[in-house]
């Protein structure tokens, strides 16, 4: 997830820090370790009670062996947003546990490093460019991951933006950026993901949304539209291809701590004693249940979770993760 604060230009995020894993001990229990922009600590406050799917660029500590059987051997699994946050960690859990993952981004290096860091790891990982923005690029990187791995079983579209200002301030260019960049790219990719799914006799579709879908913050009108939108895309396409043994849902998680929220406090260069002090005083008086963010991987489990095959009635659906913020109301 990428955030604009304000007038600020979207940035590629090439100095994202990629941190490789040591080498897995064997197939069957295989492990794998999970830019500043100028803010101010209001700013931080503000996106933080947004509710907004942040990225997590840094260290990603080991996921938990698994034993026996890895949930998705054999499976192949598609990406979007793969470069950072969220998705990122869902590149590195998805092969973990035995996946074929084809991810895409905007940011080469970082894919590039994502790709021999999985690999060094004992997995299996393909980066490709592609801007949702751009319908020939996501075609292309969809109809590409199936020419090369043969198939496709999963697509976690998850790549997104957002535009935080008054709603009378936004041009119509960002208006447009942020709902064809979360609406439209999700549509694109669904559009050509979709026709492989029924040639294969089914398969999961999971959308990454967020809590600004059920409640919205000051400056958060066109990512809150956005976000809310795609609840209707996953309903509706739910019903469309049920028919063809393909479940799509919809993920909705909280706040995720990220080295991008600390970038947007201005607080990248003090000490993280200081920083961890302001997280936690926004967590406990935001988030009344664990009183905390979420990590990125915390959010990708959810996401395997919701990708497995433990919850074959699940389609249509919107799934909250957010520790208990919602229920402020």
């Amino acid at each position: 997830m990428e955030i604009i604060k304000m007038n600020q230009p979207a940035a590629d995020q090439d100095d994202t820090l990629l941190v490789a894993p040591p080498p897995l001990p064997d197939p069957g229990r295989r492990r794998m370790l999970g830019s500043a922009a100028a803010g101010t600590v209001g700013g931080l406050v503000a996106g933080l009670a947004g509710g907004v799917a942040l990225a997590q660029d840094a260290r990603q500590p080991a996921l938990p062996p698994r034993v026996g059987p890895r949930r998705f051997d054999g499976k192949v699994v598609l990406v979007t947003g793969g470069t950072s946050g969220i998705g990122r960690a869902a590149v590195w859990a998805f092969a973990a546990e035995g996946a074929r993952v084809s991810f895409c981004g905007r940011r080469d290096a970082a894919g590039q490093a994502l790709v021999s860091a999985v690999t060094a790891a004992g997995g299996e990982a393909h980066y490709q460019h592609a801007d949702v923005l751009n319908e020939g690029e996501v075609r292309d990187f969809v109809n590409r991951t199936v020419q090369r791995l043969g198939r496709l079983d999963i697509a976690f579209n998850n790549a997104g933006i957002s535009i935080e200002k008054p709603l009378h301030e936004f041009g119509t260019d960002e208006w447009d950026r942020v709902q064809h960049t979360n609406v439209r790219g999700v549509f694109l990719a669904m559009k050509y993901e979709l026709p492989h799914m029924m040639s294969a006799g089914g398969g999961v579709v999971l959308v990454t949304s967020s809590i600004a879908a059920l409640g919205s913050h000051p400056g958060r009108s066109a990512y809150s539209a956005s976000k809310r939108a795609l609840l209707g895309l996953v309903q509706g396409a739910a019903l469309d291809y049920a028919r063809h043994n393909i479940r799509i849902n919809a993920l909705l998680p909280g706040t995720v701590d990220t080295p991008l929220v600390r970038g947007l406090a201005g607080m990248t260069e003090v000490p993280d004693a200081m920083w961890q002090v302001m997280a936690r005083q926004w967590a406990k008086l935001n988030v009344p249940g664990q009183q905390r963010m979420a990590t990125a991987e915390e959010i990708a489990a959810f996401a395997l979770a919701l990708c497995s095959d433990d919850f074959p009635y699940m389609t249509g659906s919107h799934m909250v993760l957010d520790g208990g913020k919602t229920s402020l109301g």
